[in-house]
C-alpha cells in the first residue's frame, strides 16, 4: 500500500510537471499580437504607401513595420463606415450577418455572438482593449477594457472620458498619449508567461483632428500639396459623388479651430461653433476671399490639423515598437496596422469615407511576424476586412469556425496565394441620409474594374476602369464598348451577394437605412 502511494504520487509529481512544461512550451510558440488600429486613417496619408504628403508628413514608425514586414496594397473594407467595419474585423462577417449595418441609429452590437477576441481568450490568451470602441454595446471577450465614452463613443482629443472596465473615468492630458499609456500599463501588468492579445484602438485621425499641442503648428505657412481630383465637377457621377453634404463646403467654424466671440453662454458658444454644418452656411477668415480661396484655406487648416493627429500616432507607435524590443518580445509578436476605412484627404473634394470610391474603400494594413513573414513582401491580392479574423486566429493556431465568412491570408503573406482566391469583393454601404446624404450602394470590385449600384431615392449605376480611370472620373456605364463586361459584372454581383448571404429586396434594403435600431446618437434605446 505504502509503496502504491508512493508511485501514485510520482506519477502525479511527473504529470503536473509535465503540463506546466507543456503550457510553457506552448506559451512560447503561441505568437502574441498587438492589433494597432486607428480611426479614418487613409492609405495616401502613409508614406510607405506612396502619399503625395509623404516628404512633408512622412510616418517613419508605421513605415518600419511595413519595411520588417509585408504591406497590403489592396485591402478594401467591406461597409466603410466606423462601427460596421469594426463589427465585420471582429466577426469575420459582412454586416447583414453581425447585424451592425451603420453608426447612425444602428442599434447595439450584439455581444453574445461570436467574436476573435472571445476565441483568442478561450485558447489561454490574456486579451485587453484600450481607446476606441464605437459599438455602443459592452466590449466581451477582454480580460480588460478602457474604452472611449464621450460624444457618442467618439471619444475627446483632450482630457478624456474612458469606460475603465465598467468605471467612469476622466484622465487629464492627450487622447492618443493616453491610450498608449494605458496600454503599456496593461502589458506591464500581465501575467508574463502567458500569450497576449493587445486592441491598442486610437480615436485619431477622426474628426475634430485637434493636434497635440506641439504639433499645432506642424507646417507654418507650407502650402500642403493638392489631390488632383481636388476640383472635381462630378460629370456623370451628379446625382450620386454630385450630391453629398462632405465637401469642403461643409466645414465648421469648430473644424476650422476658430474662436467665439466673449460674451456667449455655452449654449450660443456650440450653436456658433456648429456654424458650417448646414448647406448655405458659408465659414470663412475674411469677407474678401473668394469661394475659391476659402475652399483651399479650409483644405489648407484640415489637412495640416488630420496630418499632425497622425503625427502623434506614429510617435506612439514607436514607443510600442520601442517596449516590444525592451521587453524581449519583439521576435514572438504579431504587429498589426490598420484603420476602419480609409478616407478622403480633398479628392474630389471630399473629405469622410462612405463611398465605395477608392480613397474610402482602401484600408491600410501593415504586420510584422518576425521569422514567418519576410521583410518587405507587398500583396496585391484582394483582401477584406472580414479577413482579418480568420488570419490572425491561423497565426495563433486557434481554430475558425465555419461559419466566418473571411478567409485567412496568411499563405499569401507568405507569398503562396492559393490558386483559388478571390477575384472580386463585395460591397455594401446602408446609411442614409445621416451623416453627410451619401446613397446607400452596393457593387463588386475586382483588380481592374468597379460596378455599382445606387439605390436609395435613385436607380444608378456607375462603372469604372480602375486601370485607365484609376481616379474614378469617367463613368463608363453607357459604354457600349465594355457592355458585356457590366453585365458580366452585374452577374458576378448577384451570385457574390447571394453567396455571402444577402439576398434582400431593394424594399428591405431601404427600411435598413429607414430605421431607428437605437443606439449611439439615438433617443431610442
Amino acid at each position: 500500500m505504502h509503496c502504491t502511494r508512493k508511485l501514485f504520487f510520482l506519477v502525479f509529481i511527473l504529470t503536473t510537471l509535465t503540463c506546466l512544461s507543456q503550457k510553457k512550451s506552448n506559451g512560447k510558440k503561441s505568437p502574441n499580437i498587438v492589433f494597432i488600429f486607428s480611426d479614418d486613417h487613409a492609405t495616401n496619408a502613409i508614406s510607405s504607401y506612396g502619399s503625395i504628403y509623404k516628404e512633408l508628413a512622412p510616418t517613419p514608425n508605421i513605415d518600419r513595420i511595413a519595411n520588417e514586414g509585408a504591406i497590403l496594397t489592396n485591402t478594401l473594407c467591406t461597409n466603410a463606415i466606423c462601427g460596421p467595419s469594426r463589427a465585420s474585423i471582429l466577426t469575420g462577417k459582412y454586416s447583414h450577418i453581425n447585424g451592425y449595418y451603420k453608426n447612425y441609429k444602428g442599434g447595439v452590437f450584439d455581444h453574445k455572438q461570436w467574436t476573435y477576441p472571445q476565441a483568442l481568450k478561450k485558447a489561454g490568451y490574456q486579451t485587453a482593449l484600450v481607446g476606441k470602441w464605437h459599438l455602443a454595446s459592452e466590449p466581451v471577450g477582454f480580460d480588460y477594457y478602457k474604452y472611449h465614452i464621450a460624444q457618442g463613443q467618439q471619444g475627446l482629443y483632450w482630457d478624456p472620458v474612458y469606460n475603465d472596465n465598467g468605471e467612469k473615468t476622466k484622465e487629464k492630458g492627450y487622447a492618443t498619449n493616453l491610450t498608449t499609456d494605458f496600454a503599456i500599463d496593461w502589458l506591464d501588468g500581465r501575467e508574463k508567461n502567458e500569450p497576449f492579445c493587445l486592441l491598442l484602438q486610437y480615436k485619431a485621425p477622426h474628426r475634430e483632428w485637434a493636434p497635440d499641442t506641439k504639433y499645432e503648428d506642424l507646417w507654418g505657412a507650407i502650402e500642403m500639396p493638392y489631390p488632383k481630383t481636388f476640383n472635381d465637377n462630378y460629370n456623370g457621377r451628379e446625382l450620386t459623388a454630385g450630391n453629398t453634404e462632405m465637401t469642403m463646403d461643409y466645414f465648421s467654424r469648430k473644424d476650422m479651430k476658430m474662436v467665439p466671440p466673449d460674451g456667449l453662454s455655452k449654449k450660443e458658444r456650440g450653436k456658433w461653433l456648429r456654424f458650417g454644418f448646414q448647406p448655405g452656411e458659408i465659414v470663412s477668415p475674411s469677407k474678401d476671399l473668394s469661394s475659391e480661396e476659402i475652399r483651399k484655406w479650409k483644405y489648407q487648416k484640415y489637412i495640416k490639423d488630420y496630418l499632425a493627429t497622425i503625427k502623434s500616432v506614429d510617435d506612439n507607435i514607436g514607443r510600442v515598437l520601442a517596449y516590444l524590443k525592451e521587453h524581449g518580445l519583439e521576435e514572438n509578436t504579431i504587429v498589426v496596422y490598420a484603420s476602419d476605412q480609409g478616407f478622403f484627404l480633398g479628392e474630389h473634394g471630399f473629405f469622410d469615407k462612405r463611398f465605395m470610391y477608392e480613397e474610402a474603400l482602401r484600408m491600410p494594413f501593415i504586420i510584422r511576424y518576425p521569422g514567418k513573414i519576410k521583410p518587405g513582401i507587398v500583396v496585391d491580392d484582394i483582401i477584406t476586412n472580414i479577413d482579418f479574423a480568420p488570419t490572425l486566429l491561423e497565426m495563433a493556431g486557434v481554430s475558425v469556425p465555419e461559419a466566418v465568412q473571411g478567409k485567412s491570408f496568411f499563405n499569401n503573406l507568405k507569398g503562396k496565394t492559393a490558386k483559388d482566391w478571390r477575384q472580386s469583393m463585395y460591397y455594401h454601404y446602408y446609411e442614409y441620409p445621416y451623416y453627410h446624404r451619401v446613397q446607400p450602394h452596393y457593387g463588386i470590385r475586382n483588380q481592374r474594374y468597379k460596378l455599382i449600384h445606387f439605390y436609395y431615392d435613385i436607380d444608378v449605376w456607375e462603372f469604372y476602369d480602375l486601370q485607365n480611370d484609376p481616379t474614378e472620373m469617367n463613368n463608363l456605364i453607357h459604354s457600349e464598348a465594355y457592355a458585356e463586361r457590366i453585365e458580366n459584372m452585374k452577374t458576378e454581383l448577384y451570385h457574390l451577394k447571394k453567396g455571402y448571404g444577402n439576398t434582400m429586396s431593394l424594399t428591405e434594403l431601404k427600411s435598413i437605412s429607414d430605421t431607428d435600431f437605437g443606439g449611439l446618437e439615438s433617443k431610442k434605446k
